[in-house]
């Protein structure tokens, strides 16, 4: 089966005036970015997994009242069926990648926690894709996605657009890894999200990436409590 693919990106910045496509880039702006600079620097050290979950229910109740949205992208089983291979393949080698260079510059936090705390950990594995992936996506891919899809189309533009949001979400974390690592997984589940338009798939996909990171010794990193 092919690949879902969007529509061309020009014909979704076109269908509205320039003055609402200005309101909505602003609004990206503010939401995206002044929001979490607030939060940064007001709830410094605040767990962020109950907003997210309050977001996330947010956006999928103005997602369900769009008449324009598909609600099939929530979950598109056959695409998570076509994607799962291209999921795993990216995942295994991105994993091989994180273990040997915590090997080599991080050794003694390799597996540091399941090992040093495997209840805890296996609470996470359990509770991140559920409460902090799924919400996610819905957050940074499906609601920005539909919402801003007039202000940078559908195409590269959005991919960029979701990508650069996702990754400054992560300055709460007070590290440039969170920033970096997450812009770039960012691109990923903005691309598969792009191409599969299910979010379930990216959803898994990023659960996938949480495990490993909290896994192999880079959860100090995402997650004060992971060390």
């Amino acid at each position: 089966m092919a690949e879902t693919t969007a529509a061309p990106a020009s014909s979704a910045v076109e269908q509205v005036p320039v003055g609402k496509r200005v309101y909505l880039l602003l609004e990206y702006a503010v939401l995206f970015f002044g929001v979490i600079a607030v939060f940064d620097t007001v709830a410094d050290g605040v767990s962020p997994i109950p907003f997210l979950v309050v977001l996330g229910v947010g956006c999928a109740t103005y997602l369900y009242r769009q008449p324009g949205f598909d609600r099939e992208d929530l979950i598109r089983l056959p695409a998570v069926r076509e994607h799962v291979p291209s999921i795993l393949g990216l995942w295994a080698a991105a994993t091989v990648v994180a273990l040997i260079c915590v090997a080599l510059l991080l050794p003694e936090d390799l597996f540091g926690f399941p090992r040093s705390d495997p209840a805890r950990w296996a609470l996470v594995a359990i509770a991140y894709p559920v409460f902090s992936a799924y919400p996610q996506e819905l957050i940074f891919r499906a609601f920005l996605f539909h919402r801003y899809r007039h202000v940078f189309g559908t195409g590269p533009g959005m991919i960029l657009a979701s990508a650069a949001a996702f990754g400054f979400a992560h300055i709460i974390f007070s590290n440039w890894f969170a920033v970096v690592a997450t812009t770039i997984g960012g691109l990923l589940f903005a691309y598969r999200y792009q191409r599969s338009r299910s979010l379930l798939a990216v959803s898994i996909e990023h659960g996938l990436y949480g495990l490993m990171i909290f896994t192999v010794g880079l959860g100090q990193f995402v997650y004060h409590g992971a060390g």
